[in-house]
């Protein structure tokens, strides 16, 4: 038994590190802006407003998913780390690893860990806006450039990741899937270093609600959590997922780093600073 929790430990190390601090402590009381260093100070930081109509139009090819259609090897670890739920991205049943390609990326980036943010029965919770909306929350595919060893690395490098956004919707008549079961789930991490096993198959597509890969966002910014690394070429789905209102309150339920109720843990948007957002929308 103590050698399968090591084990565990081990696999949500790398999904740790990106969310650490160096000690600092930090909360979303002001979602972000008593945030300090290059969170306040950098110029391309995320999340930000993103418009179809005064996004750059997208026409070189998109993006490519490899392995998001295989079902994952093994189960998933999900873990309360005071700030989001998070769980590491298993290989496949053939034992290769996700990863995407094409757009604005160079290379191979592997999907090593995803995480969660939402809001409260009082306000919707993603961080990206899309057209001035905000949607009730957003989940968040972190990969890491095949160059570097572990996210740990990664991150210290302006090339070094590639996250994937997805907007989560609420629909009343939204079906089962394995977003939602993993969603009704959480309930069983609710204060700050809790995990558990979740059991069931699914590929990484399927976790994600199958929404389409064509349309999306693309920028370069950083992370949305300290220390706000600008390291990130962002990619955000216009497409949403739905999942119903029971499962998206799971959420408010949960316990952060001070045993406080874990909502609204989204930062707030960002001044896109001169940037260049691109738009990828398929051809109809």
């Amino acid at each position: 038994m103590q050698a399968i929790a090591f084990h565990k430990l081990l696999l949500l190390l790398p999904l740790a590190f990106y969310q650490s601090t160096n000690g600092m402590e930090w909360n979303y009381l002001k979602n972000g802006k008593d945030w300090e260093d290059l969170c306040s100070s950098g110029k391309h930081q995320s999340p930000i407003l993103l418009d179809s109509r005064t996004a750059r139009k997208w026409v070189l090819p998109g993006i490519t998913f490899w392995h998001y259609y295989r079902l994952l090897k093994r189960p998933f670890y999900i873990r309360n780390n005071g700030h989001s739920i998070s769980l590491d991205i298993p290989v496949t049943s053939n034992g290769r690893k996700p990863f995407i390609t094409g757009g604005r990326l160079k290379g191979r980036y592997y999907a090593d860990g995803l995480h969660f943010h939402w809001g409260s029965y009082k306000s919707r919770g993603s961080e990206h806006l899309i057209n001035k909306r905000r949607f009730d929350a957003e989940i968040h595919i972190v990969h890491r450039n095949e160059k570097y060893r572990n996210i740990a690395q990664a991150v210290r490098q302006k090339d070094g990741l590639a996250v994937v956004a997805i907007m989560v919707a609420i629909k009343d008549n939204a079906k089962s899937t394995p977003l939602s079961r993993l969603m009704e789930a959480v309930v069983r991490v609710p204060i700050e270093d809790s995990n558990a096993t979740v059991f069931g198959q699914s590929s990484l597509d399927q976790l994600i609600g199958g929404v389409s890969h064509r349309d999306f966002f693309t920028y370069e910014g950083s992370l949305t959590t300290p220390l706000c690394d600008e390291t990130v070429t962002w990619i955000v789905f216009t497409e949403t997922t739905t999942v119903t209102m029971s499962s998206v309150s799971k959420f408010w339920l949960l316990r952060d780093h001070w045993g406080h109720r874990l909502i609204n843990n989204y930062r707030i948007v960002q001044d896109l600073n001169n940037r260049t957002v691109f738009y990828k929308k398929r051809m109809s």
